[in-house]
């Protein structure tokens, strides 16, 4: 009774995970104003998400035209599952031919691939190219601006809601620079959108006589070593607005800048705290997104070793001509973490530690679905752990 009691027993366990000490994150900040001409703006390293420079950024201002950086990140999370392709054709609708402002001037029951739609999308900032696209993914444009507001809330952000997937002016339509500058990390984790949002001129409809010339909203792209994206806004009430990224060296940093008086002001700015960060400030890479760093036990999932791995990619900022030599990994397992999972789903974050220091912090997923184990694979678990205890 005693043998049949203590695996019963057994059977029941679950794998615990251990809780590790928690740092304090510091961050060092520059100490003059590098966006004078701006509302509101913030600058960041984008793998550690380590701020440099910040001013204003949680006041909730309209995000004009930078809305389609969430706009993105959804088309880019459906090629990525495959949901849509890039030769994919999608017919026009008269709701998204009817969109005003910046458009790539679509017709009501044409046909255009999602590889040209998101050109228009990323280059154009076409606002009939992204309700093209929405409906493409979600039915409706209504049904994807949920989805951008279900995203907003699993970001973490609090800050921003959406009403539309264009930035055309609508009552209750913001977002900060801050939640801006996390939705651009957010989406240059899907690296080939800088494939798009780094052309500075193309075309549409080539060698027809509909044929339109994309040029770039962004003109840093062409005259600012190293940018490649991300999004510009414009509206009367927005006023001038940017979310820049740049990429030099190992380093890629995420500017926002909001409510400048003109491109040029707004431009400035941007270069300026661009400037500041390479001029500053290093950064070394440790782990590419989705490299594995540990392989986790749970006694009731489907596989006894679970890999875990980065969602992102894994860096360290330093100040120029600074040295790391006591750099420690500290990886942190969710609480009560249970099967199933869905692939990419976070279970923990590994940090970085220098000398006390959290140089680095990247939430950990599993790269593939772990359904649970049945009733006979428990079972004979059970009697392994049983039996190896003697």
């Amino acid at each position: 009774m005693r043998k049949l009691a203590t695996m019963l027993l057994i059977f029941c366990l679950l794998t615990s995970t251990m809780v590790l000490p928690v740092y304090a994150k510091e961050t060092e900040q520059a100490d003059v104003d590098l966006a004078e001409n701006s509302k509101s703006a913030i600058l960041l390293e984008k793998d550690t998400g380590e701020i440099l420079y910040e001013k204003n950024t949680d006041e909730r201002l309209p995000p004009a035209s930078m809305t389609k950086v969430m706009t993105m990140i959804l088309i880019m999370e459906a090629l990525e599952s495959g949901q849509i392709k890039l030769k994919d054709k999608v017919r026009i609708s008269e709701h998204a031919a009817s969109m005003g402002g910046s458009q790539i001037f679509l017709e009501e029951g044409e046909e255009m691939t999602v590889d040209n739609l998101l050109k228009g999308v990323a280059v154009a900032s076409g606002n009939d190219a992204s309700v093209a696209l929405a409906e493409r993914i979600a039915g409706s444009e209504k049904a994807f601006v949920k989805q951008m507001n279900k995203k907003v809330k699993e970001l973490g952000l609090n800050d921003t809601q959406f009403k539309n997937t264009t930035g055309l002016p609508a009552k209750g339509h913001y977002s900060t620079a801050h939640d801006m500058a996390m939705m651009a990390k957010e989406l240059l984790k899907h690296e080939k959108i800088t494939e798009y949002t780094s052309i500075y001129d193309d075309y549409l409809r080539k060698g027809t006589e509909d044929e339109f010339w994309l040029v770039n909203t962004n003109k840093l792209v062409k005259f600012y070593k190293g940018v490649d994206g991300l999004k510009t806004g414009y509206t009367s009430e927005a006023k001038y607005c940017l979310t820049a990224t740049a990429k030099r060296d190992n380093m890629r940093v995420i500017a926002v800048a909001m409510g400048a008086d003109s491109t040029k002001k707004r431009n400035q700015d941007i270069t300026t705290m661009l400037d500041y960060a390479f001029q500053q400030y290093d950064t070394k890479p440790v782990y590419d997104r989705f490299d594995q760093v540990d392989e986790m036990k749970m006694f009731k999932a489907n596989q006894e070793k679970i890999k875990v791995v980065t969602g992102d990619k894994v860096s360290i900022l330093t100040k120029k001509g600074e040295e790391v030599d006591d750099l420690k990994q500290v990886i942190e397992y969710r609480e009560n973490l249970s099967v199933p999972m869905k692939k990419g789903e976070e279970i923990g974050t590994l940090k970085l530690v220098n000398k006390g220091k959290v140089l680095s912090e990247t939430p950990l997923i599993v790269n593939q679905d772990i359904k649970e184990a049945g009733v006979w694979t428990l079972l004979k678990r059970s009697m392994k752990k049983f039996y190896n205890s003697y």
